[in-house]
């Protein structure tokens, strides 16, 4: 199954969401701390009353201070106030960065105790249309109760939350007025990597602060679950920059600072923006009052990897996603999506990576006819299913429980040996011991080998082994034939849809190397 990074909470001057990463590093959302978005100037006089205009710089700029005088007018500072759990005995919120408010109320009535504070942070945006609307990200002001914004010339006005969508981290508010100067999305031209970019942002809460670089990649899938192809800059982010506007040498916001990827929280130089034909398009229903919705399956799905194909039978060069599991009742499951499909195009456009295939599925419309090409048992199908709504990412996290209990260590090992695995048939007492759902199939690893390669892979006590090479495993007879077919074909490994802490999951087992 496709799985979300872990978010955290944690910052230093606001709310921070923070994702594990590889090498070490991490990918920090940096919450309601964001910098003052920079506005993109109007390249036409008859854009409206306090667009922004300039001629544009010939070449590689001697300086940005040009650029940045014209598009900072546009700039905002969000301060929000929100409700956290208050800790018992500790002042400070540990991991949350959020700072009490002094004098917050304590209770929510007579003789009853709210354990709950008041808590500050602050974040960016910027002006998209002269009567007052601004353009942040969504975890700067998702669970704000209240919401202010500190303009360039001092001023400070309340705001009122228009919209928000959390699957592109995008978020509109509004205050009341008119003759902002404000700034637009370049949707027409397309950065490159190596053009120069300016962010405009408010960093640990320092104030109106510009920084510069360049595009250094684009299209990176940082969250596979997102709908979002970041670009990568090297323009200075941090803490505090979050929902500020990346703006190209004309002064047009091609992007909102969204995230940083850093071993230590602060810059290294790695930032990601939300491209602006993402923003634009997203942002323009909200400020219609609009909400955002997406297609929706009902399906888990991974990328199917070289091992995996391998270990099915399937050519290495084939791509797609691999369904690990189908949601009852669900429009995947209506239109006849089984586990162990691999989705190999949709509407006729091959699908390389399961993140893909959630792309292209949330971008039709609920009630579209989606065409999906699947492998299914080696021979192609044909399936048309119609389109649901996709569920918000709270019921779609419900949806995926973990009531799964840890291996416990009570009771002796039982059943058959196969591949450094002992497995079993599923019992009520294993049932009952590992959270295995009354209607699943398969047969239940008891214990693992060490040295074995399911060891070094540690597979956990309490796994379910529900298919292999693509087949339904019954019990251990049916494992052990699969195993036996897959070492005769000179396989690598063998295929497994395994089910882990109540999530569906699929691996490659590989065959230990005769030496």
């Amino acid at each position: 199954m496709l799985k979300r990074k872990e978010f955290i909470l944690g910052a230093a001057v606001g709310l921070t969401f923070a994702a594990a990463a590889t090498a070490g590093g991490v990918i920090t959302w940096p919450g309601a701390e964001a910098a003052p978005a920079a506005k993109v100037g109007q390249l036409v006089p008859s854009a409206g009353a306090g667009a922004l205009a300039f001629a544009p710089p010939q070449g590689a700029p001697l300086s940005f201070a040009d650029i940045f005088q014209q598009v900072a007018p546009a700039v905002v500072q969000i301060d929000v106030k929100t409700r956290v759990q208050r800790p018992r005995g500790v002042f400070q919120i540990p991991g949350f960065g959020a700072v009490p408010i002094p004098g917050a109320p304590g209770g929510s009535g007579e003789g009853e105790e709210d354990n709950t504070q008041l808590a500050a942070g602050a974040g960016s945006g910027f002006f998209i249309s002269a009567d007052g609307f601004i353009v942040t990200n969504n975890h700067v002001v998702e669970n704000a109760e209240e919401i202010s914004v500190k303009l360039s010339d001092g001023r400070e006005l309340k705001a009122k939350l228009i919209g928000r969508d959390e699957g592109t981290d995008l978020a509109v508010i509004k205050v009341e007025g008119s003759a902002f100067p404000f700034v637009s999305f370049e949707e027409a031209a397309e950065p490159r990597v190596g053009d120069w970019v300016i962010a405009v942002g408010n960093p640990f809460g320092l104030g109106g602060t510009a920084t510069a670089g360049i595009v250094s990649a684009k299209s990176r899938d940082i969250d596979p679950i997102g709908y979002n192809e970041y670009l990568q800059i090297d323009a200075a982010i941090n803490r505090g920059n979050s929902g500020g506007p990346t703006f190209d040498i004309y002064g047009r916001v091609i992007g909102v600072n969204t995230a940083i990827f850093s071993p230590s929280g602060g810059s290294v130089g790695i930032g990601f923006a939300i491209p602006a034909t993402t923003a634009k398009a997203v942002t323009d229903k909200l400020m219609r009052g609009e909400t955002v919705q997406r297609g929706y399956l009902g399906v888990q799905i991974q990328t199917l990897s070289k091992e995996a194909a391998a270990a099915l039978g399937l050519n290495e060069d084939v791509k797609g996603a691999y369904v690990a599991e189908v949601t009852a009742g669900a429009p995947g499951e209506r239109g006849g999506m089984q586990i162990g499909d691999v989705v190999v195009s949709v509407n006729g456009e091959a699908v390389d990576s399961s993140t893909e295939l959630t792309r292209r599925v949330a971008r039709a419309k609920p009630g579209d006819t989606l065409r999906l090409e699947v492998l299914r048992d080696g021979k192609r199908q044909t399936l048309n299913i119609r389109a649901g709504t996709r569920p918000s990412e709270a019921e779609l996290n419900g949806d995926q429980g973990s009531s799964a209990q840890q291996p416990g260590e009570d009771g002796a090992a039982v059943g058959q040996s196969i591949e450094g695995m002992t497995v079993a048939p599923i019992t009520s007492a294993l049932r009952q011991r590992y959270s295995i759902p009354d209607d699943m199939q398969g047969v239940v690893v008891t214990a693992v080998a060490p040295r074995s390669e399911a060891g070094k892979m540690r597979m956990p006590v309490g796994t379910v082994i529900q298919r292999a090479n693509n087949r339904v495993v019954r019990s251990e007879a049916d494992l052990k034939a699969a195993v036996d077919e897959a070492r005769s074909a000179g396989r690598p490994g063998v295929f497994l849809l395994i089910r882990v802490q109540g999530t569906n999951s699929s691996v490659v087992l590989p065959f230990a190397k005769s030496e």
